[in-house]
């Protein structure tokens, strides 16, 4: 005769653990401890470099393939905002913005000197940093 199940005994589901959060281009391990990896070099984008000027008037030097009206073209103005896929200038003396493609930029004059800092290692390199191999 089978054994009838006492009445009113809870039964536990089994509980499911949600997993750490993980940060973006991490890993994580069996143990479920998170790998952060990290580039070897911090880079410097044309982009971020753009933004430590920004206020700044310069000369923006583009290259536009197939156009039979003009292939390359230059723009000059002040430098308002940059994404990594575009640039926002202004005209001062018109007032007419500029939104132009980083995919069409050869490259960029200033007039005078350009703020260029970044980190570095863990460390902000200026125009002042020594050079060491």
């Amino acid at each position: 005769m089978p054994m009838p199940m006492p009445m009113g005994t809870p039964v536990q589901a089994a509980s499911a653990e949600t997993p750490p959060p993980v940060p973006s281009g991490s890993f994580i391990t069996p143990g479920g401890g998170n790998i952060v990896t990290l580039p070897a070099v911090e880079e410097s984008y044309v982009e971020n470099i753009l933004r430590l000027n920004r206020g700044k008037l310069a000369t923006f030097y583009m290259t536009y393939e197939n156009n039979r009206e003009w292939n390359a073209k230059i723009f000059k103005g002040v430098i308002e905002a940059a994404g990594r896929d575009h640039i926002v200038i202004s005209d001062p003396a018109t007032g007419m913005r500029f939104l132009l493609l980083m995919l069409n930029l050869d490259y960029v004059t200033f007039d005078g000197p350009i703020n260029y800092e970044y980190p570095f290692n863990g460390e902000v390199v200026t125009p002042g940093t020594p050079i060491n191999g």
